[in-house]
């Protein structure tokens, strides 16, 4: 625990994250390793266009979105995000629940049974796995149009070209039909390949429009998002990751991924509170034990 002195010695920290240092240091490691948002252009343009979908009109044909980026580039993220600002509630006469978004996970192969499977997890209903294919997607639609479901939202969306291209386009027809016998918008997360994917199916392509979301360039917009990202570590002293060197080295080591300056910060942030230095140096980033994304892909082959 840091003896707590004037706010203005925490200038470099946001409100709430200036309590933090009355916590010890577990806590704040705690609340460090805790999921936080960081609300940078990019992701909230497309929570807008998510926004927008979530109102649009019933129809026969609605429009749809693939959020496409590398992995670890925060996509997950944005629709977590999103989710957690439209969460599930209980309806007035109490006879049952509204579920806005359902945030689900893509099969990892192209399942129309095992995509059924994951929505039923979702909403918590009785199901055997193995029943028929047709039988989980009734009860898919009655249990989502009960829930009054305005929106799906799958993740890792080009999990679906780890089959043979016949499951691929039977698994892309399930999800056009499940968008229009509910009516609802699908968005879809994935890599660049799930955009390959969804252009085999020329009504889907037409349907899903892009919103992409590339790597941060070491410029003006990345060093404000390391900015916001320090004023949410509840470190002592300043550590102006802005500043040129030490956002240069970090650009480096994350590979303009958000998800690896997420993972990255994170670990040095904790090493500067168990070590006492209170700040993240250049010297501290060297000694944390991280492999960038492509140092692991080496290590895989």
């Amino acid at each position: 625990m840091i003896e707590h002195e004037s706010n203005s010695s925490y200038s470099h920290l946001n409100d709430d994250v200036q309590h933090q240092l009355k916590r010890s240091n577990a806590e704040r490691i705690e609340y460090i390793l805790s999921s936080r948002w960081i609300g940078y252009p990019k992701a909230k343009d497309i929570l807008g266009k998510l926004e927008d979908l979530l109102v649009y009109p019933k129809k026969h044909r609605m429009p749809c979105m693939l959020i496409v980026g590398d992995s670890n580039s925060g996509k997950t993220m944005i629709a977590e995000r999103f989710i957690d600002l439209h969460p599930a509630y209980e309806r007035e006469d109490n006879e049952g629940i509204i579920i806005p978004a359902l945030f689900i996970q893509s099969p990892p192969t192209p399942s129309e049974s095992r995509l059924y499977s994951n929505i039923l997890s979702k909403l918590f209903a009785p199901f055997r796995p193995s029943d028929s294919a047709e039988k989980k997607y009734h009860q898919v639609k009655t249990i989502m149009a009960a829930c009054n479901v305005k929106m799906l939202i799958i993740d890792e969306i080009h999990s679906l070209l780890a089959g043979p291209l016949d499951k691929q386009r039977v698994f892309l027809s399930v999800i056009r039909n499940l968008s229009n016998e509910l009516k609802i918008p699908i968005v879809g997360l994935g890599t660049k390949d799930a955009l390959r994917a969804i252009k085999t199916d020329p009504q889907l392509d037409n349907r899903f429009k892009p919103s992409l979301l590339p790597r941060w360039e070491m410029d003006i917009d990345f060093r404000r998002l390391l900015a916001s990202f320090e004023r949410m570590l509840p470190l002592a002293s300043p550590s102006d990751l802005k500043g040129k060197a030490i956002a240069k080295k970090l650009h480096i080591m994350s590979e303009g991924l958000l998800g690896e300056i997420s993972d990255i910060l994170t670990q040095v942030a904790i090493l500067a509170i168990r070590n006492g230095s209170e700040r993240i140096s250049i010297e501290l980033l060297d000694e944390i034990d991280y492999e960038s994304p492509k140092e692991r892909k080496k290590s895989n082959y």
